[in-house]
């Protein structure tokens, strides 16, 4: 089977969407399928206003249309919901053609922070985007269901993993910091709640990864936290093996994939009793969540490393890909002249081609 993904989130970006979008791919090869991606790469782009370097493209249809010809897919996923991911769905409308979609960041409510877009309209658009399609992949259990609840037809669960070999424990990591070392990584915006993190009072040092629009103010929040700005893989999964806890205080992200990339590394996690930080570390003793985050960054301390690397294990890729794979079947937008991988994700004799309203998940 060949997959084309559409996405908009690419390199030079380094964020949980294209990181999550690479592993997919290596994971899928391994497993067969051929993926290919219809990124921004050729085509012109703009800088997005207010958000601190982000570029979008600025596709041209014809030129979408030759590409997708030319890569010539047996199924079409388009993962976001910027102009390449409208570009495709409007050639997938414009032709017939089936495609499933995932879910990946809350466009809505950074339209409504953005540029003032009323909550209800913001909904209404992206579920006119996702509902052209026979599945809307989620990351977690609560994400489904919400999506579900806000009329999202066919919502399928597709669970991220974590790449166990370049995210793992080292014994020589160090930051040369007095510790212990508190440290979050992510996009620096507002809406992450980075500032219930840096306004804490705790021991040691607090450091925080990435880059983004609100850095200038939560320097200025806590002057003395270690900004470390972006870094590249490597860097981090060494950065993540010397902190003593990893502290993730968002309280309405879709997935949480640096949670499962700290835990690979042994670094417990503290955060709120939340949907997504739930979802990802369940009933494991790999994490404490209170709704006092000072309380959960002092108590994971205490939890065991070996549980944490042990927990990340059981999450690779493979799994995920295999997810993603049912998932493509189940909603039937292969060919159907080409066998969609039944060897590796067996079907039943006759699979579901009506659309469902909240389809139970899977994954």
């Amino acid at each position: 089977m060949r997959i084309l993904v559409a996405t908009d989130a690419w390199h030079p970006q380094l964020n949980g969407v294209v990181r999550t979008l690479t592993s997919l791919a290596a994971s899928l090869r391994g497993l067969g399928a051929e993926v290919e991606f219809l990124t921004p790469d050729g085509m012109p782009t703009v800088t997005l206003p207010g958000s601190s370097g982000i570029r979008l493209a600025l596709p041209d249809r014809r030129a979408i249309a030759a590409r997708i010809a030319a890569i010539a897919p047996d199924a079409i996923h388009i993962a976001t919901e910027g102009p390449i991911g409208l570009a495709v769905r409007w050639y997938c409308a414009r032709r017939g053609r089936p495609f499933t979609t995932s879910f990946h960041a809350r466009f809505a409510d950074y339209l409504a922070a953005r540029w003032r877009m009323p909550e209800q309209v913001a909904w209404s658009l992206l579920r006119w985007f996702h509902n052209a399609g026979r599945g809307t992949f989620a990351a977690t259990a609560s994400l489904a269901d919400e999506l579900a609840a806000r009329r999202f037809r066919t919502v399928l669960r597709w669970p991220r993993g974590v790449d166990t070999r370049l995210f793992r424990p080292r014994r020589d990591a160090g930051l040369g910091l007095l510790r212990p070392v508190f440290l979050t990584v992510g996009r620096l915006s507002m809406k992450k709640n980075l500032a219930a993190f840096l306004a804490l009072d705790l021991p040691g040092t607090k450091v925080v990864v990435g880059e983004g629009p609100a850095l200038t103010e939560l320097a200025r929040l806590c002057p003395k936290a270690i900004f470390l700005g972006v870094k590249d893989d490597a860097d981090l999964a060494r950065i993540y093996a010397a902190a003593d806890v990893f502290v993730f205080p968002g309280r309405s992200d879709t997935c949480g994939l640096a949670m499962l990339e700290a835990l690979a590394c042994g670094t417990p996690v503290a955060g709120f009793p939340v949907g997504a930080t739930r979802d990802v570390v369940g009933d494991a003793p790999v994490a404490v969540l209170d709704e006092d985050l000072r309380a959960a960054c002092l108590g994971a301390l205490a939890l065991s490393r070996t549980d944490c690397r042990a927990f990340a294990e059981t999450k690779g890729w493979e799994a995920s890909a295999r997810c993603f794979l049912a998932n493509v079947e189940r909603a039937n937008v292969a060919t159907p002249t080409l066998d969609p991988l039944r060897s590796l994700n067996p079907a039943p004799a006759t699979a579901p081609t009506e659309r469902k309203v909240a389809e139970p998940a899977i994954g």
